[in-house]
């Protein structure tokens, strides 16, 4: 049994979530879940960006204390989370003063390396991004891509830098090679272009006055704050106890970094395929082996916005439909290689058509047949540990986290054993006491066992009910698993 090490990005608390958190708590939930089923012993980490500058400003408009305000959102990260039955081994806040001591640990050793000076330094910067931009890098209003309509701030002060250009050459040898593995192809060849055009050298502090003495102290210096982005990437080694005195938290550390996939949107991949693995090289500390890019959620056909007021609440959402709805939405009905467009009425059509009609439709028909039928299985313990792996094509496509070609592959098999119950006509079997009932529903019950099964890693709710449903030696109907909506 091997370690597996899996985080997801960590999320600002400047708001609440919205419905792209959950798309992306879900995927990583997924690949949890499906990599326990296999037999690794697996930790999944995620927390709250919490030492950033739009987390003041978010404060400063609500009229409250910085650090009550990023405890209430951190919070409401969390309830979505368990209200997708989404379940963090560790959620690590960034305010979190263990958290404070790792990541001046971390600086310390990057300043030991001799990586970290100081100097003035003249840019336009995003907030939305908590990032500086070249004019190069924006769009043709002047705008960051990421956060078009908001006006860029410009910054002069003194700041540290570090000295990322000098691992521009270090950066392509573990891209290409894959000992930095990036997913999709074309994101690394995407990063891969951008380090070989040129790497420039960032700033890694703030002032107090402008980080408004909020966030993590840099070492030996009480005018600046770290920046966000260097502080919030080591909540990964945080969180499992890197830069801690404590016999456990260095055993923890030593247990399970490096991580063996990091879980990020599109949006902040140059922070994590580029600043990340160039600071730990710097510091001299393990790799993570692979980085998941997916892509971003629309809602009816346009990018996400207050100001259109298209934000989805998935919290909303559940309570209408079910966790495992919105779970099967996200992970049937989206590539996550290509933007994927949500709205409530495409949710209520797949739940109706694919839920309803396909899955519940199925094992209601085949309880009600073996209830009628009074049919008994034999339990065995093979019986009782129905497990997937054997399928090809749905390990192969989890194993490139093309969920949605997994979910795929059990709808096929419900679609087929759909067929077969029509084909074999069990219910005109009933009438006559025909021999070969019995084998028909034999095969009915070890197929809906092992589409439960299948499912366990996308809908784990439901799959339970299914397994709880069909364990025993007798099967009675139940009410539907999904009623028509």
């Amino acid at each position: 049994m091997g370690k597996f090490y899996l985080t997801s990005a960590i999320p600002y608390v400047n708001a609440k979530p919205h419905i792209g958190h959950a798309l992306e708590f879900i995927q990583a939930d997924t690949i949890v879940r499906f990599r326990k089923i296999t037999g690794d012993n697996v930790f999944y980490l995620c927390g709250s960006d919490e030492n950033a500058l739009k987390n003041v400003q978010a404060a400063e408009q609500e009229g409250k204390p910085v650090q009550a305000f990023v405890d209430e959102n951190a919070k409401l990260f969390e309830a979505l989370a368990k209200k997708l039955n989404v379940e963090f081994d560790v959620f690590q806040k960034g305010s979190d003063p263990k958290h404070h001591a790792s990541s001046q640990k971390l600086w310390q050793l990057c300043e030991k390396t001799g990586d970290i000076y100081k100097k003035t330094y003249k840019g336009l910067y995003c907030v939305g991004c908590e990032a500086f931009y070249t004019k190069s890098e924006l769009n043709e209003n002047g705008e960051c891509f990421e956060h078009p309509g908001k006006k860029l701030e410009e910054v002069e002060e003194e700041n540290y830098f570090f000295k990322l250009s000098k691992y521009q050459n270090d950066l392509i040898k573990i891209i290409e090679s894959n000992e930095y593995e990036i997913v999709p192809e074309f994101r690394k060849n995407e990063i891969l272009s951008f380090i070989k055009s040129g790497l420039q050298d960032f700033s890694i502090s703030r002032s107090n006055t402008r980080a408004k003495n909020w966030g993590v102290p840099v070492p030996n210096d009480p005018t600046q704050r770290i920046y966000v982005w260097f502080d919030a990437l080591n909540i990964y080694q945080s969180g499992i106890g890197f830069g801690s005195a404590e016999q456990n938290d260095i055993e923890s550390y030593k247990k399970w970094w490096p991580a063996d996939l990091h879980v990020i949107g599109k949006g902040i991949i140059r922070f994590h395929a580029i600043y990340w693995p160039a600071i730990l090289l710097s510091a001299g500390l393990a790799l993570p082996k692979k980085l998941f890019v997916h892509e971003y959620f629309t809602v009816n056909g346009q990018k996400m916005s207050k100001t259109l007021g298209n934000v989805i609440d998935p919290i909303e959402i559940v309570n209408k439909y079910g966790a495992d709805a919105l779970r099967y939405y996200c992970l049937a009905k989206i590539s996550p290689f290509a933007d994927g467009d949500f709205s409530e009425e495409k949710l209520k059509e797949a739940y109706n058509a694919d839920l309803a009609n396909g899955l519940g439709n199925l094992v209601s028909r085949v309880a009600k047949l073996c209830e009628t039928a009074k049919f008994e299985q034999m339990i065995s313990a093979s019986k009782e540990s129905v497990h997937l792996i054997h399928a090809e094509e749905y390990s192969q496509a989890f194993s490139e986290f093309r969920f949605n070609d997994a979910t795929s592959v059990v709808w096929k098999k419900i679609a087929l054993l759909d067929k077969f119950i029509n084909d074999e006509k069990p219910w005109v079997l009933l009438k006559t006491n025909d021999q070969r009932l019995k084998s028909i529903l034999a095969h009915c019950v070890d197929q809906i066992q092992e589409i439960a099964a299948l499912l366990e890693p996308f809908l784990p709710e439901t799959a339970k009910k299914i397994e709880e449903q069909f364990r025993g030696a007798k099967i009675v109907s139940q009410k539907p698993l999904f009623p028509r909506i």
